[in-house]
């Protein structure tokens, strides 16, 4: 059974920072791609960030340059570090995963998630 376990979130003010932990159990972690996405009240869920197996990494236009993702293999265990964060950031963040080694860009491609981590931002 694929478990997905997020850590991390938290309120925090314009300007600071969280990193975002996701323990992957009962999967072939490094093998298929992987992700974190977020959703706001009233908005979409939407891709923040993807590695494929390879280690690319793939950001949303709003995040780049200041979101990072990472993943530790032997940890079986995925990152997001954020910086500079915006009150526009604030959602509730999953850790996601696909069955590829490729990144599909749609948040229908990700077939395992996490139960969510809230993140606020305040100004």
């Amino acid at each position: 059974q694929v478990q997905l376990v997020e850590s991390g979130g938290g309120s925090v003010q314009t300007g600071g920072s969280l990193r975002l932990s996701c323990l992957v159990s009962g999967y072939r972690f490094g093998r298929y791609c992987m992700g974190w996405l977020r959703q706001s009240p009233g908005k979409e869920r939407e891709v923040v960030a993807a590695v494929f197996s390879n280690g690319v990494t793939r950001y949303g236009d709003s995040v780049k340059g200041r979101f990072t993702i990472s993943q530790d293999n032997a940890k079986n265990t995925l990152y997001l570090q954020m910086n500079s964060l915006k009150p526009e950031d604030t959602a509730m963040y999953y850790c996601a995963a696909q069955e590829t080694w490729y990144c599909g860009g749609l948040v229908d491609d990700y077939k395992y998630w996490g139960q969510g981590t809230q993140v606020t931002v305040s100004s």
